[in-house]
């Protein structure tokens, strides 16, 4: 018998008609509390995950918001999708939307933080909170957002596997972020130890069963790449 860490249940795509007033306010919500999640991630100030890194320092040169700037770096991601012959689903474009609109909202609502145990504070709201995003949105099963279908349509085209190309993807995004002045710091690290793990694990409590599948966990074979069964599904 598998264990608890080797099962996940079936996060493939299914169309938005199946059961859409279950599945779509699910969608929405993991979305906008993902969005949110990033808000009290800046307002840490102990650094963020790679992509928000290039989205802070991107608008330290323009003047642009930080949700601005996350839907334009999405729809060149985007637009990354037609060599590799990916198609958008109406979850990628409500990923662009919605992450973008929260995000902006979060950082007008939680105001910027000083003294170190408020801000570790929120340094760790904010990684629970990106973690029950995930779970939630990627169990709704409508469709990878414009960065995780640029990676998972990379892998499939040059044949290397996800874990390869998204961690090329990810410290690409993260010098030039850096590069631009983005804030790295201890949270960027403890965003990348435990998002994944966390969100995994919450991942059955959320997960959409489509009609025609079977009851039980779908099963993960051992040495497999989880992190593809985590964020390749529904996408950021």
């Amino acid at each position: 018998m598998a264990s608890p860490r080797t099962t996940l249940p079936p996060l493939g795509y299914l169309p938005l008609g199946e059961r859409p007033l279950r599945r779509l306010p699910q969608l929405l919500l993991g979305l906008a509390l993902y969005g949110f999640s990033l808000a009290l991630l800046v307002r840490a100030a102990l650094g963020v995950n790679p992509w928000s890194v290039l989205y802070d320092g991107l608008t330290r040169h323009t003047p642009l918001s930080f949700g601005t700037v996350s839907a334009l770096v999405g729809v060149l991601a985007l637009l990354g999708w037609i060599p590799l012959r990916q198609r958008p689903t109406f979850g990628t474009f409500a990923n662009i939307a919605v992450l973008a609109l929260s995000s902006d909202l979060g950082l007008l609502l939680v105001p910027p933080c000083h003294g170190l145990a408020a801000r570790g504070a929120l340094l760790a709201a904010g990684i629970a909170v990106n973690a029950l995003a995930i779970a939630v949105y990627v169990g709704a099963r409508l469709g990878p957002g414009p960065r995780d279908g640029l990676m998972t349509g990379a892998a499939a085209v040059t044949g290397r596997s996800l874990r390869f190309v998204r961690t090329l993807i990810e410290l690409t995004v993260l010098a030039a972020g850096w590069l631009l002045g983005g804030r790295v710091g201890v949270g960027t690290v403890l965003y990348a130890l435990a998002v994944g793990p966390v969100a995994q694990l919450l991942l059955p409590r959320f997960a959409y069963r489509g009609a025609a599948e079977p009851a039980g966990p779908a099963q993960v074979p051992a040495g497999r790449d989880r992190r593809r069964d985590v964020t390749g599904a529904g996408g950021r």
